[in-house]
C-alpha cells in the first residue's frame, strides 16, 4: 500500500486546504462561511435552481445545504419558492442584496486568485485545471469498482 502522504485523495486535501486558508480570511471578514460563497457563486450563474441540482453543482449534501439555504434566507441573501406546478420543488435564487455582497467580495477573491496566479504561475495554474478536469472526467466514466460505464 502507498504511503498514506502520498495518497491522491490526500494531496488533493492538502492541496484544497492550503488554498482555501487565503480565501476563509477573506470570507469571514463578511460573515460568510466557503459553503454559504459557494452557494451564492452557483447562484449567480443562474436565474433560479432546484434545490437537489443546487446540491449536486455545490457537492453539498442535502441536509447541509438546507442549514446553509436557511441562514441565507435569514440574512436576505437568496430568495426561495415553491412552484405552483409542483409543490414538492423548492426554487432557489440569489437576490439583489446577494448580488450586492458578491460584489463587495469579489475582488478580494479576485485578488486572491491574482495571487495565487502569481505565486504559482499562470502556465502551470492551467495546466493544473485542465488536468483536474480530465482526471474528473475519467474518473467519473468508471463506476466505483472500476467498471466502465456505470
Amino acid at each position: 500500500m502507498r504511503d498514506f502522504s502520498r495518497s491522491l485523495p490526500m494531496g488533493l486535501l492538502r492541496a484544497r486546504e492550503a488554498v482555501m486558508r487565503h480565501f476563509r480570511s477573506a470570507l469571514r471578514r463578511y460573515d460568510l462561511t466557503e459553503q454559504q460563497w459557494r452557494v451564492l457563486r452557483a447562484l449567480s450563474s443562474v436565474d433560479e435552481i432546484e434545490a437537489a441540482d443546487l446540491a449536486r453543482s455545490t457537492f453539498l449534501l442535502a441536509p447541509s445545504l438546507s442549514r446553509i439555504l436557511r441562514d441565507l434566507e435569514a440574512r436576505v441573501l437568496i430568495r426561495r419558492r415553491v412552484p405552483q406546478e409542483d409543490q414538492r420543488k423548492s426554487l432557489i435564487a440569489i437576490a439583489p442584496e446577494g448580488i450586492a455582497l458578491m460584489e463587495i467580495v469579489a475582488p478580494h477573491s479576485e485578488a486572491i486568485y491574482a495571487d495565487i496566479t502569481r505565486r504559482f504561475g499562470a502556465d502551470k495554474l492551467a495546466v493544473l485545471q485542465d488536468l483536474l478536469r480530465e482526471l474528473e472526467r475519467e474518473m467519473n466514466s468508471f463506476g466505483p469498482n472500476g467498471e466502465e460505464g456505470q
